[in-house]
């Protein structure tokens, strides 16, 4: 086995998600639509998931609605808001670091005459609270700003932000990515204040496939569908919903709410020793980002390309990324936007971690790096 070590990207199913998944596929088959039998046993268990997965997200069941994933979220909830209250104004605001779902809604929403404020993050990766302040205007109908960045594992000032915005104008409507913040920091969406929030199943142990928006009920009104056809979510998100899937989110949410505090603990003990050890073990490794949220950090090998590093440590079995999973190769726009020195951006790796990390794998790593640096320095000289 690998020693994977870029749970940002994806987790391994965990065991009771995957029996959770299995138990439908092979018993609980009914369509929750459906009104005889199996369809009503399917209606009560999904009923039963959705409970489990707000309660764990800290929201009520009828402010949860089931999407494909994290993208689908993402782009329900910027499209929706900033179409509902066009009347009002056409100005959004976000970050250049969110994750492309975001950004590439916010790209389609300026071809339909919306403006777009893309606020930068300092060296550290950070967004400012004051630059959030002086970016809103009379016209500032939604924001979309991400709660902890999937590649430096910054925490944003959301509740901040929040906070300010509605003080500016309580009718703005606020989004939040809260993918990678989901079971890793302590959060509900009532504590930040958000309107909308998006969660994704494979990034705490369920399968790929499933994701959720939380909708705040007094805007739900305000909302439309992103999709249409049936009335399944309560007329919100049509398509039969997939059980299985649910089935095993709804598992995997109760496994990482049961564990929660003692596996972040360990996680983060984890990274902090893979900061120290990688710093003392591989010449010439830089820390960019030790990271606010417990799972993520960012770390470079100035002059070193990235891609042939980690293409290296493939070769020995590790497994880690020079960014978001989503860029396929291409280089990361949120490391580009902290404008660090060209060598330093040059040489980007994402580290991320999970409770199932460990320090063996932490030394194998700065092993392989030194390694290579040690293969490959006369050739970076050269």
């Amino acid at each position: 086995m690998p020693i994977y070590l870029d749970y940002a990207a994806t987790t391994p199913v965990c065991p009771e998600a995957a029996q959770a998944a299995y138990e439908v596929l092979t018993g609980c088959f009914g369509n929750p639509s459906s009104g005889y039998a199996p369809g009503r046993q399917a209606a009560a268990s999904l009923k039963g998931w959705r409970a489990d997965i707000a309660s764990t997200l800290g929201c009520t069941p009828a402010e949860l609605f089931f999407t494909s994933c994290g993208t689908e979220g993402d782009n329900w909830a910027l499209r929706a808001s900033a179409r509902a209250m066009r009347r009002r104004g056409n100005h959004i605001i976000t970050t250049c670091v969110e994750h492309a779902a975001v950004l590439e809604t916010a790209r389609f929403l300026e071809g339909e005459g919306f403006q777009v404020t893309y606020l930068k993050p300092d060296k550290t990766g950070h967004i400012s609270v004051e630059d959030f302040r002086a970016a809103l205007r009379k016209e500032t109908v939604a924001v979309s700003m991400m709660l902890v960045n999937n590649e430096t594992g910054a925490i944003f000032p959301v509740a901040q932000c929040v906070k300010a915005a509605k003080i500016h104008n309580k009718d703005i409507l606020f989004h939040t990515d809260a993918v990678q913040g989901f079971c890793h920091v302590p959060f509900t969406p009532k504590g930040l204040g958000v309107d909308l929030l998006t969660v994704s199943g494979h990034k705490i142990g369920a399968p790929k496939g499933i994701g959720a928006l939380y909708i705040k009920k007094e805007i739900q009104g305000k909302i439309k569908p992103l999709l249409f056809g049936g009335l399944q979510e309560d007329g919100m998100r049509p398509g039969t919903e997939p059980t299985a899937q649910i089935a095993a989110f709804a598992a995997a949410c109760r496994t990482a709410k049961a564990q929660s505090t003692r596996a972040m603990e360990h996680v983060r003990s984890v990274k902090e020793y893979a900061l120290t050890h990688l710093t003392e073990t591989v010449p010439h490794l830089a820390i960019v980002s030790p990271g606010d949220a417990p799972h993520i950090c960012a770390v470079s090998l100035p002059g070193y390309p990235s891609q042939m590093v980690m293409n290296a440590l493939d070769g020995r079995g590790i497994c880690v990324s020079n960014g978001s999973a989503c860029h396929k190769g291409k280089p990361s726009h949120v490391f580009a936007a902290m404008e660090l020195a060209p060598d330093v951006l040059t040489g980007m790796l994402r580290i991320s971690f999970s409770p199932a990390s460990t320090q063996e794998e932490v030394n194998a790593l700065a092993e392989a790096l030194a390694e290579i640096v040690r293969e490959r320095m006369p050739v970076m000289k050269g």
